[in-house]
Formats: structure tokens, C-alpha cells, sequence
């Protein structure tokens, strides 16, 4: 009897338990996906942008295991790249992955995100125990602001060798991308035209230094906030601009409530999209 109970027991409480996901894969469509088939894309694409929430702890994990398992197929054929580095840190970056300088001289030179230990930190330490390239993509946030606060045309002014560590000027920019149109709307007006123009000359230069990176029959991994590639915009968009046969993988992160069924809003997000449960704990 005493068994009985206890086989009882454990039927009653296997079947009314629930299953606790801290994620879900969705492809395209809202269809469920899996990590496998995200992973056999990403080995056929020329560039991944990974997509990220930046305090997320999930997408975090995975950025780090898609290196991993990116790099176990690739080996040298795999370059790191970020939009939490700026582009003149690059010298840095490079000191740092050589050996030539210590954690504490690189944390005192570069500019990093509050995050980094914990977030970005252990991208960087593989791409070092590894020997593989990471670039620093992103335009120096002194610039971003330029634009900003005085207007694209600022950029004209700027020292040739400040000029180094952002896209190709005069840069293209369409107004009527959603990206773009979603946050001079959303901002009711305020900053002008010069709020998504600052949103796009970081998507510009970011492209700029992946295509300025890129090889032929290498891969480069690309981590960036989730809206600088949602819906092919952004980054993805400047690069086919000037290379329409790359094949660009993307992957979108968003947060529900209930992550069993993507919200119709974010199909089309990405290739792969992240849904986490918004209850899930934040990194900062």
C-alpha cells in the first residue's frame, strides 16, 4: 500500500507540474523552430546578425554557445564582431586579444558597456584563447551624438583621421524605412530628423566595418541590440546596398508573457526569433 501511494503520488504531481521554458525559437513565419536548425543556417551564411535585448541573460548565453558551436565548424573561418565596441577602441581590441596588455589596462582604455564583465567579456576572451579577429563596428558614441544634436552634415567637418571610424560620407538614408519611421515617431517629433539619423549612421557604420572585415568563405557573427536588424532593416539593409548576394542571416529577440505562440506583431522579425518570458530576471 505504502508503494501504491507513492507511485500515486509522483503520477499526480508529474501530471499537473508545468514546464518552465526560459526560451522559445520561433522561424520567420511563428513557426516553433529549434536550435539545431538555427545553428545549420547560420553555418551556410556569410554574415549572422544576432539580434540581442541587451539586458537578457538568455540571449547572452546563447550569443556565447552560437560562438562555440560556430567556431567547432569553422575554426578560423569565424569573425567576431559587435556594436558594444567602437571603432577606435579597435587598436585596443587588438593589444588586448595579442597579449599585449593586461584586463585592467584594456577596462582603463576602451570604452565599455557598464555589462561588459558579465555580458560581453566572455565573447571577447574566446575570440582571444582562439585567435580569432573581433571588430569594433560601432561609430564612436561622440559622433552618434554630433549627429544628434547638430545634424548629419556635422560629420563633413570632422578631422580626416576622425573620419576613419565612421561609414563613407555623404551616407545613403531612407526616411521611410520602419526602423527609422518608428522611432521619429515614437519620439512625437522630438529630436527631429536627426534622432533616426543618428540611429542610422550607427547602422551604416556598423555595416561598413563588417564589409570592410569580410572575407570570402569565412563567416562573421555579428552582435547587436535587436533593433538595429529587426525586419531586415538596419544594418542588414546597409550591407545589401552595397553587397545584395551576401547571404545575411538575422535573429530578433522579443519578450511575451507567454512564449508557446509568437505574437503575429514579430513574425517576420528575424529568421530566428528569441521569445523570452518577460517574468525572466534582467541582467541590470
Amino acid at each position: 500500500m505504502r508503494y501504491s501511494l507513492y507511485f500515486f503520488a509522483t503520477f499526480v504531481f508529474c501530471s499537473f507540474s508545468t514546464d518552465k521554458k526560459a526560451y522559445q525559437l520561433f522561424d520567420n513565419t511563428g513557426k516553433a523552430s529549434s536550435y539545431d536548425k538555427l545553428l545549420n543556417d547560420a553555418k551556410k551564411a556569410d554574415i549572422i546578425l544576432f539580434g540581442e535585448l541587451h539586458n537578457n541573460s538568455v540571449c547572452h548565453w546563447l550569443e556565447a554557445e552560437l560562438t562555440k558551436d560556430l567556431y567547432a565548424e569553422k575554426k578560423s573561418g569565424l569573425i567576431l564582431s559587435a556594436e558594444m565596441f567602437e571603432a577606435d577602441d579597435q587598436i585596443v581590441i587588438n593589444e588586448f586579444l595579442a597579449g599585449k596588455l593586461s584586463d585592467k589596462t584594456f577596462k582603463d582604455e576602451a570604452k565599455l558597456w557598464s555589462n561588459y564583465t558579465n555580458d560581453y567579456k566572455p565573447l571577447l576572451e574566446f575570440a582571444k584563447q582562439n585567435h580569432l579577429k573581433f571588430i569594433a563596428a560601432n561609430i564612436p558614441r561622440r559622433y552618434a551624438n554630433l549627429v544628434y544634436n547638430k545634424g548629419i552634415e556635422q560629420l563633413d567637418s570632422l578631422e580626416p583621421e576622425a573620419k576613419k571610424w565612421i561609414c563613407p560620407l555623404p551616407m545613403k538614408y531612407d526616411a521611410s524605412l520602419k526602423c527609422y519611421r518608428d522611432i521619429y515617431e515614437s519620439a512625437g517629433g522630438h529630436g527631429g530628423e536627426n534622432l533616426p539619423k543618428s540611429q542610422a549612421v550607427k547602422d551604416a557604420t556598423m555595416a561598413y566595418f563588417i564589409l570592410k572585415n569580410y572575407e570570402k568563405g569565412k563567416s562573421i557573427l555579428h552582435f547587436n541590440g535587436s533593433y538595429h536588424s529587426n525586419f531586415h532593416q538596419g544594418i542588414e539593409w546597409y550591407l545589401k546596398q552595397e553587397h545584395p548576394q551576401l547571404k545575411i542571416l538575422t535573429i530578433g529577440s522579443v519578450e511575451q508573457e507567454n512564449i508557446d505562440t509568437l505574437a503575429k506583431a514579430s513574425n517576420n522579425l528575424a529568421d530566428f526569433i528569441i521569445c523570452n518570458p518577460a517574468s525572466m530576471n534582467k541582467s541590470y
